[in-house]
């Protein structure tokens, strides 16, 4: 009775997300083990992880102190809701992300990015409600933005494919320009030019006044639109427009954070503090779904304003704390300070913008972008936008080497613990790839 049933699997059961069903099983790409900086495929070949999972397995694959936990914890209470009642792990958790994060002292768990971006849009339209100001209803994003695929982030997002199958969203959601520009082509690290496009926040502001906008915002270096690292002075000016206007700057953080560019979040880094900012991913090393947000002084407290017993903010989930994601995440915190993982990632960036760079003058490559541990090269579109970009990550995969392909962009953000080796056979698939 205990034994599985002996079904036939012809790979149909399972409606993948972001995937085309036919393609997939047409020639169907499966994954059976990982280990450090590699995948197991099904054949046996051990594959470079390019892209640390889905940019979330910062500390590489498998680390035995999380595992560990997370076995600990199962056996010893495996479910707590945090509806009115909780259980320690939340509050140890939390401490210790805020500690992380000066200038911030409250974190709103959730289960992923997407569940965080949607409760960073509504902290922030309470925020202004409980304030008086009901009135700032419009959220503003920006194209080739990715934010999660739930109502509010795909609203604010900027990606015209995850809009166009589901019509209107949120309704009063406006957009800026993206920031990529022709002159920053090869640029290292933040490109120079492009600091005027946060205009367009002030531009918003002229035309639908202050007091009607809520939030706005941007991935400190856009990810899933094919790395984006923002403009000098880009985030120094929204942080300007915000503050001058009252409107809430939210960082999405959910790739940016937990060392991706060196530091615990990529705003200390950039040197821009948000008033709130979304992480998932790599919070538990992608061991177990876990996302949060992180608010700043003043915020919460301006909703404690009913009786002592109402909600602050009535928005939840079920597995808000879940005491696995808790028991991961404490111990990925641990193995992030003990082996000094952020340290790493911000020596192993020099390198790794350095191998990127020297596939500068491959056949068909007309861009390549960097910041941190990410990084995108951008193939010249052929005859279909996509068309090239999706050539070249097949090759890559038969090779051994999987990255992420965006339109003609192969993105990459590896496991923060990547070798200047590991690196090097990177740029030797790539160049392999490109020279035939």
């Amino acid at each position: 009775m205990n034994e599985r049933p002996n079904l036939p699997n012809d790979l149909d059961a399972f409606w993948m997300p972001f995937t085309s069903s036919r393609a997939f099983k047409a020639n169907p790409r499966l994954i059976v083990g990982a280990e450090g900086c590699h995948y197991i495929a099904a054949d046996g070949r051990r594959m470079i992880d390019g892209t640390g999972g889905l940019w979330c397995s910062n500390a590489g694959h498998g680390h035995p102190k999380i595992t560990a936990a997370i076995q600990k914890q199962a056996a010893t209470m495996d479910f707590a809701h945090s509806f009115g009642q909780s259980h320690p792990l939340a509050f140890e958790v939390t401490s210790r992300l805020v500690a992380l994060a000066p200038g911030f002292d409250q974190v709103f768990l959730t289960n992923s990015g997407s569940e965080a971006v949607d409760t960073a849009l509504k902290i922030a339209l309470a925020y202004h409600t409980a304030r008086g100001e009901a009135g700032r209803r419009i959220l503003v994003g920006r194209e080739r933005a990715y934010h999660g695929i739930n109502f509010g982030g795909v609203s604010v997002g900027g990606l015209v494919a995850n809009k166009q199958q589901f019509g209107t969203l949120y309704p009063d959601s406006q957009h800026m320009r993206q920031t990529q520009l022709p002159e920053n082509a090869f640029s290292r690290g933040l490109p120079e030019h492009g600091a005027y496009l946060a205009e367009d926040l002030q531009r918003l502001v002229d035309l639908y006044g202050a007091q009607r906008i809520a939030a706005v915002i941007v991935e400190p270096v856009a990810g899933a639109g094919g790395v984006l690292p923002p403009p000098k002075g880009y985030l120094e000016r929204l942080r300007e427009i915000c503050d001058e206007t009252g409107i809430l700057l939210i960082f999405d953080e959910v790739i940016t954070g937990f060392g991706r560019l060196g530091t615990a979040f990529g705003h200390q880094k950039l040197g821009v503090t948000p008033d709130l900012f979304t992480v998932a991913k790599g919070i538990t090393n992608a061991t177990v779904p876990m996302g949060g947000v992180f608010a700043r002084p003043g915020i919460r407290d301006a909703m404690m304003t009913g009786p002592e017993w109402m909600p602050d903010l009535f928005h939840g989930y079920t597995y808000s704390g879940h005491p696995l994601a808790c028991a991961a995440s404490l111990a990925t915190l641990d193995v992030y300070r003990d082996e000094g993982i952020f340290e790493q990632a911000a020596k192993a960036a020099l390198l790794w913008e350095d191998m990127l760079h020297s596939l500068k003058g491959l056949p068909g490559v007309v861009d390549i972008r960097n910041c941190g541990l990410m990084g995108a090269v951008q193939m010249e579109v052929s005859a279909t936008v996509g068309e090239r970009g999706r050539e070249v990550y097949d090759k890559l995969w038969d090779r051994g080497l999987i990255v992420r392909p965006i339109g003609d962009n192969l993105a990459m953000s590896p496991p923060l613990v990547i070798t200047e080796t590991l690196m090097a056979e990177i740029a030797d698939h790539f160049t392999s790839v490109l020279k035939r």
